[in-house]
């Protein structure tokens, strides 16, 4: 029985991964900020100018959803 030496091309996790580091870290902060920006009561809202609706709006907005919305 002969056995296949074909030599298959191994994908490094490492090569995969570091690319999409910072996109990754980019969608965390907009998970953790619009969190903590659904969470401010309306007085600290009032304080940088925010709505309630528009901070909810915010915070609905999937990670990946990385453009300004205005």
């Amino acid at each position: 029985m002969a056995t296949l030496n074909a030599r298959i091309p191994s994908l490094s996790l490492t090569r995969l991964t570091l690319p999409a580091l910072p996109a990754l870290r980019t969608m965390l902060r907009a998970i953790t900020t619009r969190r903590q920006l659904a969470e401010m009561d309306d007085r600290m809202l009032k304080d940088v100018g925010i709505s309630r609706v528009d901070a909810l709006r915010e915070a609905e907005r999937l990670p990946w959803d990385l453009s300004r919305h205005r």
